[in-house]
C-alpha cells in the first residue's frame, strides 16, 4: 500500500490585524462626536416665553435648573403645573434641600457663582413662580435667571 502524506489540511490562514487599531479608533471618534449627553428626562411640557433681551449663560456647569409646566402624563399626574427637579416631581418645600444638595456638589470656589435657572411654561401662573422664588430666597440662592427664547423681530 502506498503511504500518503498528511498535508496541512486543517491549517488556518492568518488574519491580518494590522488595520484593527485604526478601525477601533475610528469607531471611537464617531461615537464621541455623534453621541450627546442627556442630562434630564423631561417630565413636563415647556413652551418657553419670548423675550427681546436674551443673553446666554456663560458657565452651564454652574447652573441648576428648575422646570415648571404641565405633566406629560396628564392621566396619571393631572393637568395642573408641576415642579420638576432633576428627574422627579417635587413640591416648593423640596426646593431648599435641592439647592443645598446642588451647592454641596460644586467646588468651594464655584459656590458663590451658582445660578438657578427657572424653565417655566408660558401658561404657568405667576403665583407658582413667586413661591419658587421665595423658596430660593430661603436657600440663599439669589442669582436667578429665567429661560426664554428670542422673540422674532
Amino acid at each position: 500500500m502506498a503511504k500518503f502524506k498528511k498535508g496541512k489540511k486543517n491549517a488556518q490562514q492568518k488574519l491580518n490585524t494590522s488595520s484593527l487599531p485604526d478601525i477601533v479608533f475610528m469607531l471611537l471618534f464617531f461615537f464621541m462626536v455623534a453621541t450627546s449627553m442627556k442630562e434630564v428626562t423631561m417630565m413636563v411640557k415647556i413652551k418657553s416665553p419670548e423675550a427681546t433681551e436674551v443673553t446666554k449663560l456663560e458657565q452651564k456647569s454652574l447652573v441648576s435648573y428648575i422646570y415648571v409646566g404641565k405633566p406629560l402624563n396628564a392621566r396619571k399626574f393631572g393637568s395642573e403645573p408641576r415642579i420638576q427637579l432633576n428627574d422627579s416631581y417635587a413640591t416648593v418645600d423640596d426646593i431648599e434641600s435641592y439647592i443645598l444638595t446642588e451647592r454641596e456638589n460644586m467646588k468651594e470656589a464655584d459656590r458663590p457663582k451658582m445660578t438657578v435657572s427657572i424653565k417655566a411654561d408660558y401658561d404657568v401662573q405667576m403665583g407658582t413662580i413667586t413661591d419658587i422664588k421665595q423658596a430660593l430666597r430661603k436657600a440663599q440662592a439669589l442669582k436667578i435667571s429665567y429661560s426664554a427664547r428670542r422673540a422674532n423681530k
